[in-house]
């Protein structure tokens, strides 16, 4: 197994336990919300207006946790019966009438049970969520039907270059570029692995940051073949991890 694998694997321990304490919290805060516009005395409009937006809210959290969970080595069955719990906890949670709520996980060339994990080699990754969700909610004189789609996506582009130096170190220079569904993110830890003669190894880097998803690092790189693959493991801000492979092109 290589030092990349090993690293997911404990990360992923970790931030399994991370992601759900995130996520009660946020459903806790997105449900306060709520809590207090029912005690209030509003129209019934207003009323449901408020119950709808904190269960698309809490329908964005659970699809988000569900993929950093997922992506950090969480099974993918996760995200089905993550949405399972919020369903029942909608369909129980609202006095004033009868909410139904339910989904169905996307299923495309991309996309297996809602779940997206394409970490290439060719310089592109990617880790993605998607979910369409029907509410229906009969209120005492209303009745309202919503129907909403959930995604969450991180894509990674990685590019390097290297110069040959003394020896067989070359001087390494990594582009990595970060976006979500929303456009360009912000990564909360970056890996950078270089292989050599078989064995991945992290690199001690120096990094610039340019404050727009996009980040240069600088390392050197102990590699006797002319040929220089490197790795990069990252999550975003949101705990969301994903990977990406690169081969890099030499400069004179």
């Amino acid at each position: 197994m290589s030092r990349r694998n090993t690293s997911r694997r404990h990360s992923g321990q970790i931030l399994i336990i991370a992601v759900l304490v995130i996520s009660l919290m946020l459903l806790s805060t997105t449900f306060y919300i709520y809590e207090v516009g029912r005690s209030s005395t509003v129209a019934d409009a207003t009323r449901i207006g408020d119950f709808i937006l904190a269960v698309k809210l809490g329908s964005q959290h659970v699809v988000l946790s569900s993929l950093a969970n997922i992506s950090s080595g969480g099974a993918e069955s996760i995200l089905r019966a993550n949405l399972q719990r919020w369903k029942a906890f909608i369909e129980g949670s609202y006095e004033f009438g009868r909410p139904t709520l339910s989904f169905s996980l996307v299923n495309t060339s991309s996309y297996v049970n809602g779940i997206c994990l394409f970490w290439g080699s060719d310089g592109i990754g990617v880790s993605s969520a998607s979910a369409k969700l029907n509410l229906s909610l009969t209120d005492q004189e209303i009745d309202a039907q919503l129907s909403y789609s959930v995604n969450v996506t991180v894509v990674l582009t990685v590019g390097g270059q290297y110069r040959a130096m003394e020896g067989q170190t070359k001087q390494t220079n990594v582009t990595i570029n970060l976006l979500d569904e929303d456009g360009s993110t912000l990564a909360r830890d970056i890996t950078i692995f270089y292989e050599s003669q078989g064995t991945w190894f992290a690199a001690d880097y120096l990094s610039m940051d340019y404050g727009n998803g996009t980040y240069l690092l600088s390392f050197e790189a102990d590699v006797p073949d002319s040929v220089l693959n490197v790795s990069a493991y990252i999550r975003d801000l949101r705990g969301v991890a994903v990977q990406a492979n690169a081969t890099c092109s030499e400069v004179g």
